[in-house]
């Protein structure tokens, strides 16, 4: 699917056992062929038409974590599905702790036979936290395509000397030239600004006036259902079509109040660089229809960002995705429209979405609600053969004391077992937790799984109930 904003490469395909073992193996992502990005890709920029990229992580990293692990066995076919009664005496202790406060919705489900074998209050709705980066994950995947890029472009103004610098997405660029294995920086401006003035000069332009084109994005680049303090904090950038490392500043606590603009500055002293003076002051504009084009860079592919995404819990790359699922739907690029644009795909899916309304596409707004039915379901839905398309979402999610989120988890007393067999995508907000996830199971039963307290106490305690409980699932065959 082409969609404005963004570059389609030819989609591959995925075997169900292959989706599986990638998924549970605790090998790092490269071994089950990372974000799946171009065979030899050698170049994302691109001169064009000259000869020949709370519980919310501000992490800058693109690793999924090292080390070895155990190697799982493959999955029996014959292996007894748990029973619901064998499932409600393990977990039933771990999810009656207090610190999971008054409720606690959960749904198991037997991912070969696609059956519940477990299932309290799953149509309830709570509120979702980062665990909603799943319907994004899975949405993006879906919408857009896995081998998608989101494109950066340098074009032609309406007036002879205007060039027109158009983001289409890509919040993680570098400033410098694009490092072709790496997440954050895989498009780099100083390619874009090498490559435009290269093309300038071939026009015989040697100064221009600079526009910022951001508007593949509408509405506030804040949610109102964040918290205040978010963007301060570093959890989260102002939302815009284009950003330096997710709106950085070098190191320093916070987010830039206009990335967007900043990338624009940064690109302006590139073309100095190369020979090409750019008048000091820059203006928020619109590329003219049928813009000649003179460069463009591609970020990485969209299964490669969901990966980014959930290992990291990475909110800024998940509200691009999801406002990129809005675009390619033809909506506008807002909060709103992107999570009503996730919820729909999702159910395009075949997942049951009754109950659940997205704010954003990161789970950092408050009053955004899901089901561990839904939850379960994009999991189970990921697995399928009829989907080799979500594989991205399984080999994103964070490994039991391993990975991204999860790198520091499942460390107390009866837990440490199940490190390596697990893969979740956590979900937290103050008061608010959540865990979903894959787990094979003592008798090599694939299993998928969501636990939610959306009225949970001590985060602490929260987090070590939830994680006894799916260490329980793996201890077990629970019959």
């Amino acid at each position: 699917m082409a969609v404005k904003g963004l570059r389609t490469w030819t989609d591959g395909s995925a075997r169900l056992g292959d989706i599986i073992v990638c998924a549970l193996l605790a090998l790092g992502l490269s071994a089950c062929g990372g974000g799946g990005s171009p065979t030899d890709p050698v170049s994302n920029v691109t001169s064009v038409g000259s000869p020949s990229e709370a519980e919310t992580v501000a992490d800058t990293s693109t690793g999924t974590g090292s080390g070895r692990a155990r190697v799982l066995p493959g999955l029996d076919p014959d292996a007894p599905s748990p029973t619901e009664a064998g499932l409600e005496a393990v977990l039933g202790p771990h999810l009656a702790r207090k610190g999971l406060g008054s409720q606690v919705l959960a749904q198991v489900v037997d991912v070969t036979a696609g059956t519940a074998v477990l299932s309290r209050d799953v149509t309830t709705p709570g509120t979702p936290a980062s665990s909603a980066k799943l319907f994004t994950a899975a949405a993006a995947l879906s919408a857009l395509g896995p081998e998608t890029t989101l494109t950066t472009r340098a074009v032609a103004g309406a007036t002879p000397g205007d060039v027109v610098l158009v983001g289409g997405g890509d919040v993680l660029l570098g400033t410098g030239q694009g490092r072709q294995d790496e997440v954050v920086g895989r498009a780099g401006l100083n390619d874009l600004a090498e490559a435009t003035a290269r093309k300038l000069k071939e026009q015989g332009l040697l100064s221009v006036s600079l526009q910022l084109d951001d508007h593949i994005y509408t509405g506030p680049s804040r949610s109102p259902h964040w918290g205040p303090g978010d963007v301060a904090s570093g959890y989260v950038s102002p939302i815009m079509a284009l950003e330096i490392d997710r709106g950085s500043v070098g190191g320093v606590v916070g987010r830039q109040s206009d990335p967007a603009m900043s990338a624009a500055k940064t690109f302006a002293a590139k073309l100095k660089k190369y020979g090409i003076t750019v008048s000091t002051r820059i203006t928020r504009g619109t590329a003219p229809d049928g813009a000649e084009p003179l460069a463009q860079i591609e970020s990485a592919s969209v299964a490669e960002l969901v990966e980014f995404a959930l290992t990291h819990s990475d909110n800024t790359v998940a509200e691009t995705l999801a406002r990129a699922v809005a675009v390619s739907a033809g909506r506008p690029g807002s909060f709103e429209e992107a999570g009503a644009a996730v919820v729909q795909e999702a159910e395009r899916l075949g997942v049951q979405v009754e109950n659940v309304s997205l704010s954003d596409g990161s789970g950092l707004a408050r009053n955004s609600r899901a089901t561990v039915q839904a939850l379960t379901g994009l999991l189970v839905t990921a697995a399928s053969e009829a989907h080799p398309e979500l594989r991205s979402l399984l080999t994103g999610l964070p490994v039991a004391g391993a990975s991204g989120t999860l790198a520091e988890r499942f460390s107390g007393s009866g837990q440490r077992s199940a490190r390596g067999l697990i893969r979740a995508k956590t979900g937290t907000l103050t008061g608010v937790h959540a865990l979903a996830g894959t787990v094979l199971d003592a008798d090599g039963r694939l299993l998928a799984f969501a636990f939610m307290a959306p009225h949970a106490g001590n985060t602490s305690v929260a987090r070590s109930a939830l994680d006894s409980a799916a260490a329980a699932l793996a201890g077990c065959g629970c019959h």
